[in-house]
């Protein structure tokens, strides 16, 4: 079983930026594929981004070239840089894990709890 904890989630005016961080354990960091999804009250998650043990990283067109995810294998934490923010990004943001890149874009294993991300215009 793999347990995440996310945290950094908070309010930030449009043109801002927050971090978001998660926090893995349960499994070895290093046989996961971690990322980060969305989602608003009525709709579906959607995949936001993910990036494998060895750094190869995915995003969803609406936050590339604005959010970053990176991952520090000696703390086993996933990180979400956001910059350049828009009201249209607000959201829970989930972290999310599983051994398989396949899988990880679809369906992970593995949730944390959520953080709400608020973007004010």
């Amino acid at each position: 079983q793999v347990q995440l904890v996310e945290s950094g989630g908070g309010l930030e005016q449009a043109g801002g930026s927050l971090r978001l961080s998660c926090a893995a354990s349960g499994r070895p960091f290093s046989s996961l594929v971690m990322g980060w999804f969305r989602q608003v009250p009525g709709k579906e998650r959607e995949f936001v981004a993910a990036i494998t043990w060895s750094g190869v990283t995915y995003s969803a067109d609406s936050v590339k070239g604005r959010f970053t995810i990176s991952r520090d294998s000696a703390k086993n934490t996933v990180y979400l840089q956001m910059n350049s923010l828009k009201p249209e990004d607000t959201a829970v943001y989930y972290c999310a894990a599983d051994p398989a890149v396949v899988t990880m874009r679809v369906r992970p294993a593995y949730w944390g709890q959520g953080t709400q991300v608020t973007v004010s215009s």
